[in-house]
């Protein structure tokens, strides 16, 4: 049995200006896809999100070429783990009757994502 090392990699993005809520909607259609559907997901997805994680995943994948010049393209990864983590909020506030306040908070993420050479769940079966 060959010790063989798993090449993984991974892409941060610290505070987008998008809510945590609609992150997750877009990020639960990559979490377990082969990188180069996941790619095509984000590409025509149609939300706002799918932009900013096409081009987050597109650095996990170069990142990854970059750790093992034998990979030679997006096929031969996976997205083990995509996840988004609460940023920093920015509070503003809104004028509103009568000498009032309604304070308007502006919701940030952190977005990770990891690709590897293996599918999850399948590293111990891996030679």
């Amino acid at each position: 049995m060959a010790n063989q090392q798993v090449v993984s990699a991974r892409a941060v993005l610290r505070d987008v200006r998008i809510t945590p809520q609609k992150a997750r909607r877009v990020i639960d259609l990559i979490r377990g896809q082969k990188a180069d559907e996941a790619l095509t997901i984000l590409k025509f997805a149609p939300q706002a999100a799918g932009e900013v994680f096409h081009k987050l995943l597109a650095s996990a994948v170069a990142n990854a070429k970059q750790q093992d010049p034998a990979i030679r393209d997006a096929s031969e990864l996976w997205v083990t783990e995509a996840f988004v983590n609460d940023g920093v909020t920015l509070k503003r506030f809104r004028p509103r009757a009568q000498g009032r306040a309604y304070r308007i908070d502006k919701r940030t993420s952190h977005i990770t994502i990891i690709v590897s050479e293996v599918a999850h769940g399948a590293e111990g079966s891996a030679k």
